[in-house]
């Protein structure tokens, strides 16, 4: 496997933020279609920001607990490169939509990781990322880097309180696949 470490920022939200990712050679740029979240965005508004990305940028589309409906009306819209989900979406689920897609798995104390991997044999990738009771990704907080596990049979992405001053040793720690990063490089929620 290579040794370069992939970067994705994750909720993008404004065009000169996408460029300004894109410029600092981020792989790829996450658009959050999760209503609730601050860093939501419409399908008509990620549309307009991937159409002014250079070529060689993956658009990813982040899904949380959406309906089969849901998904494809962003689809029809969005030229997404790869699908994220970040709810109680099983692997049926995600397979259904004949594109590359990734499973969130929010990280619990004790919890068997790989067990969690296991369930989601279709997945192109695993993220991991920190559990907290009531929200889905994005909420600045790590878990226990130490459980990330060596080995799972597919790429793993390390998100969860990333920042620029953190970053360098979590990769270190981890050794992941790749990095997604949201809150970590915000002025403010949405705002890159």
């Amino acid at each position: 496997m290579s040794s370069r470490v992939r970067t994705k920022i994750c909720g993008i939200a404004r065009a000169e933020d996408a460029a300004a990712a894109a410029a600092s050679g981020a792989d790829a740029l996450g658009f959050v279609f999760y209503a609730p979240s601050p860093r939501y965005v419409t399908a008509l508004q990620a549309a307009d920001i991937i159409r002014q990305l250079p070529p060689f940028v993956s658009t990813v589309g982040l899904f949380v607990s959406a309906t089969e409906a849901e998904v494809r009306a962003v689809l029809d819209v969005v030229p997404l490169s790869l699908l994220q989900f970040h709810g109680d979406e099983d692997n049926a689920f995600c397979a259904r939509f004949e594109r590359p897609w990734i499973k969130a798995l929010a990280v619990k104390p004790n919890e068997d990781i790989m067990t969690a991997i296991a369930a989601f044999p279709e997945a192109s990738g695993i993220l991991l990322d920190a559990w907290h009771p009531d929200l889905r990704g994005g909420t600045g907080h790590q878990f226990d880097w130490t459980t990330f596990p060596a080995q799972a049979g597919k790429p793993l992405i390390l998100a969860g309180g990333l920042t620029p001053d953190n970053i360098g040793q979590a990769i270190l720690q981890t050794r992941p696949y790749a990095v997604d990063v949201s809150g970590g490089v915000e002025q403010a929620k949405g705002i890159k």
